[in-house]
């Protein structure tokens, strides 16, 4: 499969595309904004406080090499696809600001009663988080069968859980706890077209595409 004009794709990424392509008909694809390292390690100190006061078994945690802020969930879509749809979200992003992100604060989905998700905040002081997202989401829209969410809450998922009371109880006072908690700051300037595999180990992520935000903009 030839990668869409001025998308970065590594030789080793476009080998595995050439190798699963004999395999799978389409691809389980997001869209998502990486996190620095930095960021990414001050998350990680969060999920460890967490997890030492949760029991083991009652949370499915996300690999902090997994770290990300989802923009859209795509699903499965036709490898044959993969390349108009890259193009499309390039040419969206041309047209968008790039982002001065923070991450900060622990909260969960549903904000009450019992968490299902856990996950730590992420904003822009601009507005323009929200902005991109629906601009990102429209274009892809075409090649994908998820129905489109009116609100978009940016956040990075530290992990899904089912917890009882006594469990939501210690996560609603760790949470309260770190409401003043900043993770870091960062300009994103690129925006990438995921591919997740599941298994019994865990998803795996594959960088399909990378489009960049345009420079300058505001």
């Amino acid at each position: 499969m030839r990668p869409a004009a001025n998308l970065s794709l590594s030789p080793a990424i476009a080998c595995v595309c050439l190798h699963v392509n004999t395999e799978s008909t389409t691809w389980r694809l997001f869209v998502a904004i990486p996190l620095p390292d930095a960021v990414r390690r001050e998350i990680e100190r969060a999920q460890a406080e967490l997890r030492r006061a949760l029991p083991e078994d009652c949370v499915r945690w996300t690999r902090p090499g997994q770290f990300h802020l989802t923009l859209v969930f795509l699903g499965n879509v036709e490898v044959n696809r993969v390349d108009e749809l890259a193009a499309s979200l390039r040419n969206a992003c041309a047209g968008c600001p790039v982002l001065e992100l923070k991450a900060e604060r622990i909260g969960f989905f549903p904000p009450a009663g019992f968490p299902r998700v856990i996950w730590a905040s992420v904003r822009d002081a601009a507005g323009q988080l929200q902005q991109v997202q629906a601009v990102v989401s429209g274009a892809v829209q075409p090649w994908t069968q998820e129905q489109r969410k009116e609100t978009f809450t940016g956040h990075v998922t530290l992990g899904r859980c089912r917890v009882k009371r006594r469990e939501a109880e210690v996560l609603s006072k760790l949470a309260a706890s770190m409401a003043d908690r900043v993770f870091g700051e960062w300009v994103a300037r690129d925006i990438e077209l995921v591919r997740s595999e599941l298994s019994p180990n865990g998803s795996r992520y594959t960088v399909v595409a990378t489009a960049s935000l345009a420079e300058g903009k505001s």
